[in-house]
């Protein structure tokens, strides 16, 4: 499954257009954000997907579930949306 790692400087709409690609190639995806802001940027960029994909036919399911993973060594507890057609 292709993984995009989602911060808080990231653009949604960029984000957005990465996962639609990733979507239309493999069905599947995950995006991994940590912290509150990282969160929001990551939902942001599922909802305007949804808008891309949408007149293709595709409605997407997100899964929210708890990834711990590492950053510069130290341990950190990610959550990770998993994005799936419906």
């Amino acid at each position: 499954m292709e993984v995009l790692r989602v911060s808080t400087k990231s653009n949604p709409n960029s984000v957005a257009g990465a996962l639609a690609g990733v979507l239309r190639e493999k069905g599947t995806a995950e995006l991994q954000a940590v912290g509150a802001g990282a969160l929001n940027q990551a939902v942001k960029a599922v909802a305007i997907a949804r808008g891309f994909v949408a007149p293709s036919g595709i409605d997407l399911v997100c899964v929210p579930a708890f990834a711990d993973i590492e950053i510069d060594g130290e341990e950190r507890t990610a959550i990770k949306l998993i994005i799936e057609s419906r």
